[in-house]
């Protein structure tokens, strides 16, 4: 990302209550109703976000994007759920959608976080420091080689494995 793609980006900012109902559409529109199906949705139902982990992307007024941190478990060991995060169409392909995940990534690490799990592809998230996570158990059917994680310290991935659940 260049600095003139990173000054081309809206600004981001923490999630607040009030942005819950512009939050949500967003996802419904880049996800649809096929999302409530997805294993980590399981994570979700009954939890609530950490908004001060989690992050939107406002343009113009409008929050053209978003994403979400969880508190999990793997195991018996805390970590966060990244998810979902969405991007407007028009805005896609500019780098937001990284520039989101890596802000909500530097903060969970900023508040003492050690792991964060997520589903998703690795081409994409690999350069954001994620790794295949085949020990973990997802609540749901998941292909194995989509659930990621990202340790923010060499040791908080040592023998992880096990269910991933709230």
């Amino acid at each position: 990302m260049t600095a003139a793609t990173v000054s081309a980006l809206p600004a981001l900012a923490t999630e607040r209550p009030a942005d819950r109902p512009a939050v949500e559409g967003l996802i419904e529109r880049a996800f649809g109703p096929g999302r409530y199906a997805k294993a980590a949705e399981r994570l979700r139902e009954g939890n609530r976000p950490l908004l001060e982990l989690s992050y939107v992307a406002r343009q113009g007024g409008e929050i053209v994007g978003c994403v979400r941190m969880w508190p999990v478990r793997i195991g018996d060991t805390p970590a966060l759920l990244l998810g979902p995060f969405a991007v407007d169409p028009a805005c896609r392909s500019r780098g937001l959608g990284a520039a989101l995940v890596a802000r909500a990534c530097e903060a969970a690490q900023s508040a003492g976080h050690r792991l964060i799990v997520l589903v998703g592809d690795e081409p994409y998230f690999g350069p954001l420091g994620f790794v295949r996570a085949p020990g973990l158990v997802m609540p749901g059917p998941v292909e194995p080689r989509r659930v990621l994680v990202r340790a923010f310290t060499p040791a908080a991935a040592d023998g992880l494995a096990g269910p991933v659940r709230i």
